[in-house]
């Protein structure tokens, strides 16, 4: 198992940049696979951006592609995102999720019921 605390959330002003962090401890963070979630009130949870446990492959929302880069540091049991050029449709409640992962078989990552785990979640308010 695996348990997940985020941190560096808050209000920042549209063209600005936050970096988000998530620490993880339990066992074995190496052999997760990880991903940030995000959600607005009133609407569903949306995919952000995933990372393999390997570090090697990184993939991104749309709407955040060029702005947002996911890393990993799995000597500390970190995974981070940092979010450049903000808008004020990026605010939200940003999640920290994994799923153990070792062999890379996640299949929809995109889908946040693949996720087994979960952080408490960070706020994001971008402001116009």
């Amino acid at each position: 198992q695996v348990q997940l605390v985020e941190s560096g959330g808050g209000l920042v002003q549209a063209g600005g940049s936050l970096r988000l962090s998530c620490a993880a401890s339990g066992s074995f963070f190496s052999g997760y696979f990880m991903a940030w979630f995000r959600q607005a009130p009133g609407k569903e949870r949306e995919f952000v951006a995933a990372l393999t446990w390997s570090g090697s492959t990184s993939n991104y929302a749309d709407s955040v592609k060029g702005r947002f880069t996911i890393s990993r540091d799995n000597g500390k049991n970190t995974v981070s995102l940092q979010m450049n050029s903000l808008k004020p449709e990026d605010s939200a409640v940003y999640y920290c999720a994994a799923i153990w992962d070792p062999n890379n078989n996640v299949d929809n990552y995109t889908n946040p019921v693949s996720y087994h785990y979960w952080g408490q979640g960070a706020p994001v308010t971008v402001s116009s």
